[in-house]
């Protein structure tokens, strides 16, 4: 088997005529041995033979031979991941001769290239020890089969305009209990391994599963705050082909804006120990610019360029801030911001217990909250870290009031600035923005219909009530 896969691995094989995956009879035998696996590892991946309900190790030596003649079934039905499947049966058989340590997947990792080969509609057989982002938080074994959104319109302008050779548009065919979550990402930092590569060289985003949740929890936002829409807005949220497409293209703008402009920091700060609105910021600067690109698209004639607009504003006001607990909710954050923004400007109002939305004017004023962020970054170059942090915390106590106990508020002058600016990050609080009224309100309607979405798929997108 191994000389099979190997020679199917070569460049530019086509595979066999298509067959889905999930269809395989292999693939549910692959499924419940993982699933068998995963209650007996660790946080780590490892299993402990020695813990209270611990399987014998014969008994996951089993389990992982199953995974291995599943793998092995199945991978002929996908070429292109020949060198991948190979590399992973030997990590599975590694891993179970070691005694099941913690799991080191490294070979496997650097042979799965799905940027390389981003054909529309092209299947993969995933297989990983690893954390499932916004899911599940332990390195167990997951399983998970996809599909590469790619048309030719996405591929023409990542060509022409928005390079991003890492980025995988993706969607869940089938998957494992810890993608069974409000995980919408595969990305290689979540797999163990023995040490990080150099460099990544894909990541993927779920856009089936954002968009099924985009259009759930919108439609109920829009029927409890009495929000009027366009007709075609209207039929976008109603659509979800329609809606991952927008999504495709607003991650894979977002993606690349994490290096591009100006940057007074390394773009992957989630690395360093900032306050968190920084990475609100960050995080809504990339959604603005995705924003401002598709207002550009939408003028050149570009039918996708409306729907990213509105699939970034309502995603933004509506789920995000009511999304997950308020301790540092960076994204929570940004979409409070939004909100606080359009309402002072006149674009939002809330009256008579209805939300209103200038549509004219919305684009123009979105676009404006995006130069000032971006006008921060750029001064931000020739500030020191914590006169930059300052001035971020200026913009956002602009819109938004912070706690009234918080030590930032108050200013420099509140704090022992003697200290380095890191060992300042303690006294922010975990909440040092709360919820508007309104926000604690829509809170409380929509918190069943998010609750919903976890593990949603394009196949789950029926609407609900709220």
């Amino acid at each position: 088997m191994t000389e099979i896969l190997v020679q199917a691995g070569t460049e530019g094989a086509v595979p066999p005529a298509e067959v889905r995956v999930v269809d395989h009879p292999a693939w549910p035998v692959l499924k419940e041995a993982v699933e068998e696996i995963r209650p007996w590892q660790s946080a780590d991946g490892s299993i402990d033979f020695a813990a209270e309900g611990a399987p014998a190790k014969a008994a996951a030596e089993l389990a992982v031979d199953r995974v291995v003649s599943s793998v092995e079934q199945i991978s002929p039905l996908l070429p292109h991941d020949a060198a991948y499947h190979h590399a992973l049966v030997a990590d599975l058989r590694r891993w179970a001769e070691d005694g099941f340590t913690v799991p080191d997947f490294l070979d496997s990792l650097l042979a799965f290239q799905p940027a390389a080969d981003r054909r529309d509609g092209l299947q993969h057989l995933v297989v990983f020890p690893m954390y499932t982002q916004n899911g599940n938080p332990d390195r167990n074994l997951e399983a998970v089969v996809l599909r590469m959104v790619w048309p030719e319109w996405l591929a023409e302008l990542e060509r022409t305009r928005y390079d991003n050779p890492l980025f995988c548009g993706i969607t869940f065919e089938d998957f494992t209990t810890g993608y069974d979550t409000n995980s919408a990402v595969l990305f290689p930092e979540t797999i163990a391994v023995r040490e990080a590569p150099e460099r990544f060289s894909w990541g993927g985003i779920f856009c089936d599963r954002e968009a099924a949740r985009f259009r759930r929890v919108t439609d109920a936002a829009v029927d409890i705050l009495g929000l009027e829409l366009p007709d075609d807005i209207r039929e976008m949220v109603g659509d979800q082909d329609r809606c991952q497409q927008a999504f495709v293209l607003w991650d894979m703008v977002h993606d690349r804006t994490h290096s591009h402009g100006d940057l007074p920091f390394d773009p992957f700060m989630i690395k360093q120990r900032q306050p968190f609105w920084m990475y609100g910021l960050e995080e809504l600067r990339c959604d603005l610019t995705a924003f401002k690109e598709a207002v550009k698209l939408e003028a050149e004639g570009n039918r996708h360029g409306r729907d990213v607009q509105y699939a970034v504003l309502f995603d933004r006001m509506f789920r995000f801030p009511v999304t997950g607990d308020r301790t540092r909710n960076y994204d929570g954050l940004g979409g409070q911001l939004l909100f606080a923004y359009l309402h002072k400007h006149d674009v939002i109002r809330w009256t008579d217990n209805k939300l209103r939305i200038d549509w004219e004017r919305a684009p123009q004023v979105t676009n404006q909250l995006c130069g000032e962020i971006e006008d921060l970054y750029r001064a931000g170059i020739d500030r020191p870290k914590l006169v930059h942090w300052f001035a971020a915390y200026d913009l956002v106590s602009t819109y938004l009031a912070p706690h009234p106990g918080s030590r930032w508020a108050k200013g420099p002058d509140a704090l022992d600035t003697s200290l380095p600016p890191r060992k300042l990050v303690d006294e922010v609080l975990p909440d040092e923005f709360p919820l508007s009224m309104f926000y604690e309100a829509l809170s409380k309607k929509l918190k069943n219909v998010i609750a919903s979405t976890k593990g949603i798929t394009a196949s789950g997108a029926e609407r609900v009530a709220a």
